[in-house]
């Protein structure tokens, strides 16, 4: 039975996945600045909130060594910048509650490799939970619509976003989630600055994409850090079920900024989401003990318990 420790991991995955999810219409304001520039300094500003709550808190950040360094550079390059770049461009494309809606299937993602990477068998509730939720998301994905590759960009930004999950396990449990955060953050930082010169004319951003820039900024730090503590205490399968709430959460920012309207579909998609939901987390398989779990991540920057992201 699940414990008041996983009942709050539980409510932190909640909220990280009802965050990335409403972030992807705000991350269309972007769609018009330069990817990697925006990139580059929406992650240096969320490296700095990271080290001053850090700070603040006195929580000690540990530097990775050298086994850490490909699972960094993976969650920087697929879940991170590649999330962004794939996300940002399929809106060109597609409709942003779309693109939340796609999101949706990485559950099953989840659900099936992680326990796999675990050296266990996938748990079949989970497993069923899971294909709830993507049948969840096709309805939802009926309210909204996509030209040329913006289905396909979509689908990408959801293994990305599976990806950004997967590469961390280990590592996480190594150094911590708030340690994680800031390395990938800095790494980003870096990463998208280089690539950005070479490949970008600079320019500064507009009001709106300023606005735009450093509301995500404050959600990618927040919602980092409490998604790996959320995953540290559930395991990857069992949260990767709570990603299914980013349907909801795209749909009702969409709805809330014009950019597109609710239906009834719409509606009906979330519901069999959130079954999903439900399904896979009472899953009779053994919830993650204190004896089998790894070092407990930091706390995070925020007042509620608890990734794309969204918000990376």
């Amino acid at each position: 039975m699940p414990t008041s420790r996983h009942r709050l991991a539980i409510g932190a995955g909640l909220l990280t996945s009802a965050m990335i999810g409403g972030s992807v219409p705000l991350s269309g304001m972007l769609v018009d600045y330069p990817l990697l520039t925006g990139q580059s300094m929406r992650y240096g500003v969320g490296a700095v909130l990271l080290v001053a709550w850090a700070s603040a808190r006195r929580i000690p950040i540990t530097a990775p060594k050298l086994r850490d360094a490909p699972a960094l550079l993976a969650i920087v390059a697929v879940g991170m910048l590649g999330f962004n770049a794939f996300m940002i461009t399929a809106q060109r494309h597609a409709d942003p509650g779309l693109v939340a809606a796609v999101l949706g299937g990485s559950p099953l993602v989840l659900a099936a490799i992680a326990p796999l990477m675990a050296k266990r068998r996938p748990a079949v509730r989970t497993l069923l939970g899971a294909s709830v939720v993507v049948a969840g998301v096709v309805v939802l994905s009926g309210g909204g619509s996509w030209e040329g590759p913006g289905l396909l960009l979509a689908v990408l930004t959801m293994l990305c976003e599976a990806g950004f999950t997967l590469f961390a396990v280990g590592v996480v449990r190594r150094i911590g989630g708030l340690s994680v955060a800031l390395w990938c953050h800095v790494i980003a930082t870096v990463a998208g600055a280089c690539l950005a010169v070479v490949l970008e004319p600079w320019r500064a951003p507009t009001t709106r994409e300023w606005t735009a820039l450093s509301v995500v900024a404050v959600l990618t730090v927040v919602a980092f850090v409490i998604w790996y503590q959320a995953v540290g205490v559930l395991g990857a399968d069992r949260a990767g079920v709570l990603i299914g709430v980013m349907p909801a959460a795209g749909l009702v920012v969409s709805v809330a900024v014009g950019s597109q309207g609710l239906t009834l579909t719409g509606v009906a998609g979330v519901a069999v989401v959130g079954a999903g939901c439900v399904i896979g987390l009472l899953s009779r398989s053994p919830w993650p003990s204190a004896a089998r779990r790894g070092p407990r991540p930091a706390a995070a920057p925020s007042t509620s318990p608890t990734p794309r992201d969204p918000v990376r």
